[in-house]
C-alpha cells in the first residue's frame, strides 16, 4: 500500500517551530503589502502602513546595539501623522520621548538635534492626518554607523528568515517529497485566459506581437530537492509544455503538450523518467489544465466547445472529461466564458474557476466553483459577489477544509499571476474574511499547498516555497541561457505518492435532451424583501447563447454600453402559489431565469445560468438564497419525499415557447416598428400634428448612425429601459432591473400623452427588454455595418482619412468650436469616428458629451436629416435654428441656407457615409 507522504508531511510541519522575530515592527498593518520593514529597506516606492484604528500606531527599529541618534528624516505619505513622538529606548520596555511633533505636515519632516541614544527607536503617531491611518514611505538617518545597523539587522533577518524556510525545506525533503516536476515555457503577454490557441484576425496581437496566443519553447522538468539537479523529461524547442499533473502511484505524469510546428495543445502522459510518451487527445482543438480524477478518469478545460470569449478576440475553454486513454470525451460544462484549472476536492468534487457575465461586468466576476465529475450539482464555492479579482489555480490544502489560490489582482494578469491566498470555505461563499492573502506581491503562480503553513509556487524564472506569512525561499533558479532565451517556470507538482480522493457516482443519464429543476419558494433568498406571497406567477426561462467568433474587447455592435451576448426566449414556467416550481431544462445549454408576475413584468432577474447535465435531477432552495442553506442536489426519489413543496408532487412542466415573439430580437427588426406606430410623431425630425420635432430631445427615429440607429442610442442614453449595463454589481433588489425598471413601459399604459400600446406591443417590448435589449439579433452583425469600430480594442474602418471628413472637421473647427468645443456637453465630434474620449464599452449614463455623440449627430440613412445641420441651420431655411450668439444669447443662424460651403462639407460627409455603410 502506497504511504501517503504529504499527509505525513502536513502533520510534521505543524509541529514547526515559529518564525523568528523582525527587527522591524509595528503595532499594525493596514494589510500584507505595507509591512514595517518597508520603513526601512531603502526603496521609496515601498512603505508601512497602519489599520486605521484612530487610535496611536507606532513603527519600530531595532538597531541591534546602543548607539548614538541626533537626526532623523520621515518621508511620510499623504496618510501622515499629525501628532507624533519621537522615542528611544535600551532595553525595548522604558522608553525616553527625544522630540513631540505637535502640528506634523506631511512630506518630508527633518528632526535634528535629538542628542537621543538608545537601540530601539519608535515613532508612535498620536494623531492621524485626514486619511485617519499613519504611513511612511521611508525612514533616513544622517550617522553612517546608524545606516551600517540598519543594513546589518537587514541582512540579519534575511538570513533568519531564510534559515526558517530553509528548514522547512529539509522537512520537505526528509518527509518523501523530495522530487518535483515542473514545466517551464515562454509566457504570453495576455490575459490570464489567452494563452493557447490564437486571435481572431490575422495581425498582431493587442498584448503580444503575433498571432498565435502561444510561444515557442518548452521543457517537462524533474528537480531534486536535495541535489538541486534537474533532469529534462522532454524538451521541445518549437513546441510547449504545460500543466503537468502527477498520478496518485507518482510513476506517470499528465500533461499538455504542443509539439513542435503544430497549433494545438493535446492531452499526453509520460512515465516519470521520461520514457513512454503516449498522446491521449487529438484534433483541431486545444486540451489544456488536466487533472486525473480517482476513477482514472480524467477532467481538462478544452475548447472543443467552439466558442469565442465574449469581450475579446481569443478562444474559450470549458470543462471537460475522457477515460484514462482520452476515449469517450464529453462536456461537463456549458458556460460561454471559460471554466478553468480544474481540480479534484477530497470529498470527489471538482474545484475550477468560472468566469461569467450575464448582464453585469464583463472584467470583475470570475471565482470559484464546484461541479461533480459528472458534471452535475454546480455551485459557487467562494466569491461570486466579490468583483475585483480572478480567482485561479485553487487546490485543496492536505489535511483541511481550507484550499490555496492565486488571486490575480483585477481582470488577471498574464499567466495566472497573482497572490497566493488561502480561503476557508467554512465562513460562507461571499465573506470577505474567509480568503487571506499570504504574499505581499502579485507575482506568484500556481500555488501547490504542502500544508497550511507552506505552499510550493512558481514566481518568474525561479520555483519558491512561502510560508504563511508569506516569507518566500526560492528553492531553483533556470540557468542564465533558459532565462535569456524568455523561458519562465511553471506549475510545480511534488513528486510522491497521494491519497486519491472519493468517488461520485454518476447521475447523469446519456442520451437525455433534458435534465430537471426543483425549486422550493421563489421568494425565498437574499434581497427578496417586499414580495408578496403569490405575487411571482411564472419564470422566463432565457439562454444566454455562445459567441462564435469575436474581434474586439467591447460590446460593439450588440449593444452600447450593455450587454456582450445575445440572449434566447426558451419560454415560460408556471410557479405555484407556495412559490415552487419544477420544470425541465434543456441539458448542456447555459439558461437563466426572470421571475415574473401577473402582468408578465419582472419581479427578479438571475445574472448568472444554470447548467443541467441529461437526466439530471437537482433543486435549489429559493431566487439568491445563501448557498449555506441550499439543500444537497435531489434525486428522483426525493423529489417524492417533499410533500410540503406543491410543484413536488406533480411532473416536471415542460417550458412554454412564446409563439407569438421572436425568440432572438433584433431591434430594427422588431422594437423599431412598434417606435414608428407609437412614438416618432412626437420623437422623429420632422413636425407633425402630434408634435416634434425631437420633442423633449429624444429621438426615437430608426435612421442610423456610425454603429447604431439613433432610437436605439436614445434609448440607451436615457435610460429608457434597464438592463444591468456594464456593472459590476449583482443581486439587485425585486423591481430594479429588467421591465419593471423601464421606463419605455411605463410610458406606453396610456399616462404618456394619451399613448397606449396594444398587448402584443408590450409583450415585444418586454421580452426585448428582458433578453439584454440588444440592437442586432444576429452574432453575424459583429465586425459590419460600422463606420469607426473596433477590432482588440482600437478603431478600426474609421473615416478620419476621408477628403470629406477633413473637410467638415475644417468647418467644425471654424464655424463651431467658439460655442461647442470649449465644454463637455456641448463637444462636437469632428468626424464620423470621433468618440471625443468617451469609452466605447463603458460609456458612464449622464455623461454630458453623450447629448452631442457621433452615435446622434450624423444621420447615415437622411443625410440632411443630422442635428449637426438642422441644429445651426435657420428655421427660415428649414433647419432648427437652435445655435445661440455666445455674447448675447440670441440666435444666431450659422448657416442662413443650405447653400452656405460649410453647411455643404458635412452633409457631403454624411452622404459618404452614408455610402459607405
Amino acid at each position: 500500500m502506497l504511504i501517503p507522504l504529504l499527509v505525513i508531511f502536513l502533520v510534521q510541519t505543524a509541529r514547526s517551530p515559529a518564525a523568528p522575530p523582525a527587527s522591524f515592527t509595528a503595532s499594525s498593518v493596514h494589510s500584507a503589502e505595507y509591512p514595517a520593514a518597508h520603513a526601512f529597506d531603502g526603496d521609496p516606492r515601498t512603505r508601512w502602513a497602519s489599520r486605521a484604528s484612530g487610535g496611536p500606531e507606532w513603527l519600530q527599529l531595532d538597531l541591534g546595539r546602543i548607539l548614538e541618534l541626533d537626526e532623523v528624516t520621515i518621508h511620510w505619505e499623504r496618510a501622515h501623522s499629525v501628532e507624533y513622538l519621537i522615542q528611544v529606548s535600551g532595553d525595548g520596555a522604558s522608553w525616553l520621548t527625544a522630540r513631540h511633533v505637535k502640528e506634523g505636515r506631511g512630506g518630508r519632516e527633518t528632526l535634528a538635534g535629538l542628542g537621543a541614544r538608545g537601540r530601539y527607536l519608535r515613532i508612535v503617531g498620536l494623531k492621524a492626518g485626514p486619511f485617519g491611518l499613519h504611513s511612511i514611505w521611508e525612514v533616513e538617518f544622517a550617522d553612517p554607523a546608524v545606516r551600517e545597523a540598519i543594513e546589518e539587522r537587514r541582512r540579519a533577518d534575511e538570513e533568519e528568515r531564510l534559515g526558517h524556510l530553509r528548514e522547512m525545506l529539509a522537512g520537505v525533503i526528509d518527509r518523501g517529497a523530495r522530487e518535483l516536476v515542473f514545466a517551464a515555457r515562454r509566457i504570453v503577454p495576455e490575459h490570464w485566459y489567452a494563452n493557447f490557441g490564437y486571435c481572431a484576425e490575422e495581425g498582431p496581437s493587442y498584448f503580444g506581437n503575433q498571432n498565435q496566443l502561444y510561444r515557442d519553447g518548452g521543457r517537462l522538468c524533474r528537480l531534486d530537492l536535495a541535489a538541486g539537479r534537474v533532469a529534462v523529461l522532454l524538451d521541445d524547442p518549437r513546441g510547449g509544455v504545460r500543466d503537468p499533473q502527477v498520478h496518485y502511484d507518482a510513476r506517470k505524469i499528465l500533461f499538455s503538450y504542443r509539439k513542435g510546428g503544430t497549433a494545438s495543445y493535446h492531452l499526453y502522459e509520460i512515465d516519470v523518467d521520461g520514457t513512454g510518451l503516449r498522446q491521449l487527445t487529438g484534433g483541431p482543438w486545444d486540451d489544456i489544465e488536466p487533472s486525473y480524477l480517482p476513477d482514472e478518469s480524467i477532467v481538462f478545460a478544452s475548447s472543443r466547445c467552439k466558442r469565442w470569449v465574449n469581450c475579446w478576440v481569443s478562444q474559450v475553454a470549458v470543462l471537460y472529461r475522457c477515460d484514462a486513454d482520452g476515449r469517450n470525451l464529453r462536456p461537463i460544462s456549458s458556460n460561454n466564458e471559460h471554466d478553468n484549472t480544474p481540480w479534484p476536492l477530497p470529498d470527489g468534487r471538482i474545484l475550477y474557476t468560472r468566469w461569467e457575465y450575464v448582464d453585469r461586468s464583463q472584467v470583475h466576476y470570475h471565482h470559484l466553483w464546484v461541479v461533480n465529475p459528472d458534471g452535475t450539482a454546480a455551485m459557487t464555492f467562494y466569491g461570486n459577489l466579490i468583483p475585483g479579482t480572478v480567482m485561479i489555480g485553487a487546490k485543496p490544502i492536505p489535511g483541511s477544509e481550507k484550499i490555496v489560490a492565486c488571486f490575480s489582482p483585477g481582470h488577471g494578469q498574464t499567466e495566472h499571476e497573482g497572490a497566493i491566498a488561502i480561503v476557508d470555505p467554512r465562513l460562507g461563499p461571499d465573506a470577505p474574511q474567509a480568503a487571506r492573502q499570504i504574499t505581499r506581491t502579485a507575482n506568484y503562480r500556481d500555488p501547490w499547498a504542502l500544508s497550511e503553513r507552506l505552499v510550493l509556487a512558481a514566481r518568474d524564472h525561479a520555483l519558491v516555497l512561502v510560508d504563511d506569512r508569506g516569507e518566500t525561499l526560492e528553492i531553483y533558479r533556470l540557468p542564465p541561457e533558459d532565462i535569456q532565451a524568455g523561458l519562465h517556470c511553471h506549475e510545480p507538482r511534488p513528486l510522491a505518492p497521494r491519497p486519491r480522493e472519493a468517488v461520485i457516482p454518476s447521475r447523469i443519464q446519456a442520451g437525455e435532451p433534458t435534465g430537471r429543476l426543483l425549486l422550493a419558494d421563489v421568494r425565498r433568498g437574499r434581497n427578496m424583501g417586499g414580495v408578496a406571497p403569490g405575487e411571482i406567477r411564472k419564470l422566463l426561462v432565457l439562454e444566454s447563447l455562445p459567441k462564435p467568433i469575436n474581434y474586439t474587447g467591447g460590446m460593439d455592435p450588440l449593444s452600447y454600453g450593455g450587454t456582450f451576448t445575445l440572449e434566447r426566449v426558451l419560454g415560460t414556467v408556471p410557479v405555484e402559489e407556495d412559490g415552487s416550481a419544477h420544470f425541465e431544462v434543456p441539458a448542456l445549454r447555459s439558461v437563466f431565469f426572470v421571475a415574473l408576475d401577473e402582468s408578465d413584468l419582472a419581479v427578479k432577474r438571475m445574472q448568472s445560468f444554470v447548467t443541467v447535465q441529461p437526466g439530471e435531477v437537482t433543486s435549489c432552495v429559493g431566487c439568491h438564497e445563501p448557498r449555506t442553506e441550499a439543500p444537497p442536489p435531489a434525486s428522483a426519489d426525493r423529489l417524492v419525499s417533499l410533500p410540503a413543496v406543491v410543484a413536488a408532487r406533480r411532473e416536471a412542466s415542460r417550458i412554454e415557447p412564446i409563439d407569438d415573439a421572436p425568440d432572438v430580437f433584433d431591434f430594427p427588426r422588431d422594437i423599431q416598428p412598434i417606435l414608428d406606430a407609437l412614438c416618432v410623431d412626437c420623437h422623429g425630425y420632422d413636425r407633425t400634428p402630434a408634435g416634434g420635432p425631437g420633442a423633449g430631445r429624444v429621438i426615437l427615429s430608426g435612421d442610423r448612425g456610425p454603429m447604431f440607429s439613433h432610437s436605439y442610442y436614445a434609448m440607451t442614453i436615457r435610460s429608457l429601459f434597464s438592463d444591468g449595463r456594464n456593472l459590476p454589481r449583482s443581486n439587485y433588489p425585486p423591481r430594479s432591473l429588467g421591465s419593471s425598471a423601464s421606463r419605455i413601459l411605463a410610458m406606453l399604459d396610456g399616462s404618456h400623452h394619451g399613448v397606449r400600446a396594444d398587448d402584443r406591443q408590450k409583450r415585444w417590448l418586454r421580452l426585448w427588454i428582458e433578453t439584454g435589449a440588444a440592437y442586432p439579433g444576429t452574432y453575424a452583425a459583429l465586425g459590419t455595418g460600422m463606420i469607426g469600430g473596433y477590432a482588440q480594442n482600437h478603431q478600426v474602418d474609421t473615416d478620419r482619412d476621408w477628403p470629406a471628413a477633413k473637410a467638415a472637421a475644417a468647418v467644425i473647427g471654424d464655424r463651431c468650436a467658439r460655442c461647442h468645443q470649449s465644454e463637455p456637453s456641448r463637444l462636437l465630434p469632428l468626424n464620423l469616428s470621433d468618440e471625443r474620449g468617451v469609452s466605447f464599452w463603458q460609456p458612464e449614463i449622464g455623461d454630458p458629451r453623450l447629448e452631442t455623440s457621433r452615435h446622434i449627430v450624423f444621420n447615415l440613412s437622411r443625410p440632411e436629416k443630422s442635428l449637426i445641420l438642422l441644429a445651426p441651420l435657420a428655421e427660415a431655411a428649414g433647419g432648427w435654428g437652435l445655435c445661440r450668439d455666445p455674447a448675447t444669447g440670441a440666435p444666431a443662424a450659422v448657416f442662413e441656407s443650405p447653400a452656405d460651403p460649410g453647411y455643404q462639407a458635412l452633409l457631403s460627409l454624411c452622404r459618404a457615409g452614408r455610402d459607405d455603410l
